[in-house]
């Protein structure tokens, strides 16, 4: 049970963080920042985005909020995934995404199944 929550941790910590280092790559609007942002619409939002990404990793964080940050951090990398699908470009909103979906489901994994198949996967 100890390395079930070992391993948990690190993934919260990986989502968190990825989204956190976006988001303060976002606040220091550096011009390739800035110039990519700009391509896609949203250059003038480039700080606001910064600390949607900054408060939405805090939530998941913690544990009386990670349900509303799973939520947050989902629908904004999701959001920046349907950008990228719809430009033709890299998925780099697909790492994150994937880490906050399996941080989520290790922490909880009735957030995906509901509690009673919780219970039947459980045994």
């Amino acid at each position: 049970m100890k390395l079930k929550k070992i391993i948990t941790v690190i993934f919260i910590i990986l989502a968190a963080g990825m989204a956190a280092l976006s988001g303060i790559m976002k606040l220091t609007a550096s011009d390739d920042i800035v110039k990519m942002m700009s391509a896609i619409g949203v250059g003038k939002y480039v700080t606001l985005l910064g600390i949607m990404e900054i408060a939405f990793a805090a939530l998941f964080v913690i544990p009386q909020t990670y349900k509303l940050g799973f939520i947050l951090l989902s629908c904004y990398f999701a959001g920046a995934l349907a950008v990228e699908l719809s430009r033709g470009m890299e998925f780099h909103a697909l790492l994150p995404l994937a880490l906050v979906w399996l941080a989520a489901f290790l922490r909880d994994s009735g957030i995906f199944l509901g509690r009673g198949a919780q219970k039947v996967a459980q045994g």
